[in-house]
Parts: structure tokens; C-alpha cells; sequence
């Protein structure tokens, strides 16, 4: 079923919360900033220079690995018995070069910009069942979460790299081949993925090797949904974009994003590949600091960077 989050998913926890970690306490953090603004690369086709291996790895500065993708074409959409319409019809998209992080942006990544003043802290520090989630250095290696669309592309901003787009983050899921999962067509099962309440909230990132896409990204089934830049339009596929496509250049009737890869929550069928759900982006036009304006956030959204070099 596809998932309309709600615009403000406030999930702090009032009373005892059933903890998966220890209680360190937390270190001061700036204020909060001013709200980023909506702007992003959407048309990102540089491709990355060099002659990198597909899967190949780098470094970043904020500590996170990514991995080269490698120009391609590819089967974008659904392609199994529980694909939707909106997943349809699956179609071949050619993508240039980029990479990807290996891994869901973290909540030790995410404080470095918060304490540059550059990015938000989380709008809500709880995770689905701890309350001192964010700023923990027990969950320092667990997905940053409770951040809106506009929180994380002013992180990936701040990190030299951008939001993917739904095809980069399909692609770097799926390869070339027609997987309904990373792994491949097999169920999921607990060795692959965090999924179906089976743990009942985030698991530390690349938890789960052996449920690596083809380039060996992880994380891209189950754990958190995960931000693409993307704006939501249930005929997308339709419009035959099949060069580095971008999404709508515009939203539709509202400021629905994309989000990719299911979370701890969901069931096999919303933690395939092809699953378009949508929540929220902010409305920078709406009274700043309403639910409108920042958009949803959610104890089940993270969200990856990418970048063309």
C-alpha cells in the first residue's frame, strides 16, 4: 500500500522508552538554523571523470563511502505481481556516471553539519522507540531520521553532494538486472533486511551485507525510506523520459516527494525496488515555520547523497 506520511510524524516519546542502546548524555548543539531553502540540482549529467570499477569506493569528508556507478542503461519500474500503476509501465532509462554513499546518512555525519551551523538539527530527536536517539553516541552509526526534505538536501549540500534522483537511486539498487530487491528475487528475510517490525526500529547502517545491491550499496531495503529528490507524479513513467531522468520539473497538485526503500515498519511488498511512496516537501511559500513549510518528518525517513564527481 502506498504511504502518504503525515505532514508533522512528531514522535517523541513521553514516559519510559524501551531503549536499544545505553543513556550517554548528549553533547551541546547549536541553535537551530534558519530553514533551508527548496533549491537543488535537478539536472545532474555531468558524468564523473576517471575510468573507476563499477562499485569502486571513495571517501568523504563528512567519514561516508561511496560507490561509483557506472554509465548504463537499466529497467526502471515495476516489473513483479505487486508492481502498482504508478510503478508502471517499467521501461529502459540510460544513466550517466555517479556515485552514491554506500550507506543511509548517520546521526554522528548529520551532527558535524548541524555543529557547522549549516544544517537543522532533526526535528524531533526521538527514534520509533528511544528518546535520546539523535546526539547519542550509542546510535552515532544508526540513520539519521526525523529530517524533512529540506533538512537533508541541506546536508548533502553542505557534504559537496546532492539528493539522488528516484532513476539513481533505483539504478544503484537494481543494476542492470530486473531484481525486485538488491539482493535479487528472493524473499526478504532477517539476514537481508530490517523490515516487516521484525526489530522495531533503526538498525545500525550496513547491518545487513548480504542484502547488497549488485554495486554493493546497502540499505536500500528496509531500516529507513529514504529521501530522493524527486517531485511525486503517479504518471511519471508514462512521459517516456529515458535519458538520466529527473522527475517533474514542477509539482503536481502538492509538494509530494519520493521516498525510496521501505523502513523497519513495512512489509516485503512496500521494501521492493520499484515502490514509489511519497511524503511531504516543504512549501517555501507557505507561513515559515509551519507544518506546510517544513514539509513531513518521520522516525522512518533517512535519505543517501549522491554526486556527479
Amino acid at each position: 500500500m502506498k504511504k502518504l506520511f503525515p505532514i508533522l510524524a512528531v514522535l517523541a516519546l513521553i514516559g519510559t522508552a524501551c531503549q536499544l542502546g545505553g543513556s550517554a548524555q548528549p553533547t551541546p548543539i547549536p541553535a537551530v538554523t534558519a530553514f533551508p531553502t527548496n533549491a537543488i540540482n535537478l539536472n545532474p549529467t555531468a558524468a564523473p571523470g576517471g575510468n573507476q570499477a563499477a562499485g569502486s569506493t571513495r571517501n568523504s569528508n563528512d567519514g561516508m563511502t561511496e560507490i561509483y556507478i557506472p554509465t548504463g542503461t537499466f529497467t526502471q519500474g515495476g516489473l513483479d505481481p505487486n508492481a502498482t500503476q504508478d510503478e508502471k509501465p517499467a521501461h529502459k532509462v540510460t544513466m550517466h556516471a555517479y556515485w552514491i554513499d554506500k550507506f543511509d546518512v548517520t546521526n554522528a555525519m548529520y551532527l558535524q553539519c548541524v555543529s557547522a551551523g549549516a544544517c537543522n538539527p532533526p526535528q524531533s530527536f526521538s527514534s520509533k522507540t528511544v528518546t535520546n536517539y539523535f546526539n547519542n553516541k550509542d546510535y552515532n552509526d544508526y540513520p539519521v531520521v526525523q529530517v524533512t526534505w529540506g533538512d537533508a538536501a541541506a546536508y548533502c549540500k553542505w557534504a559537496g553532494r546532492r539528493l539522488p534522483t528516484e532513476a539513481e537511486w533505483e539504478y544503484a539498487a537494481r543494476g542492470t538486472t530486473i531484481n525486485t530487491y538488491p539482493w535479487g528475487n528472493d524473499a526478504p528475510d532477517n539476514t537481508r533486511a530490517n523490515f516487516n517490525s521484525a526489530v522495531g526500529d533503526t538498525t545500525k547502517v550496513g547491518s545487513f551485507p548480504a542484502g547488497a545491491s549488485p554495486f554493493g550499496v546497502l540499505d536500500m531495503a528496509g531500516n529507513v525510506y529514504q529521501w530522493v529528490s524527486d517531485f511525486y507524479d503517479a504518471n511519471y513513467y508514462s512521459k517516456g523520459v529515458v535519458l538520466n531522468p529527473t522527475g517533474p520539473t514542477a509539482r503536481t497538485n502538492f509538494f509530494g516527494r519520493v521516498i525510496k526503500g521501505g523502513s523497519f515498519q513495512d512489509v516485503a511488498a512496500d521494501i521492493r525496488i520499484a515502490n514509489r511512496p511519497q511524503a511531504l516537501g516543504p512549501n517555501p511559500d507557505a507561513q515559515q515555520g509551519s507544518a506546510a513549510y517544513l514539509g513531513t518528518f518521520d522516525a522512518k525517513i533517512g535519505f543517501r547523497c549522491a554526486s556527479d564527481n
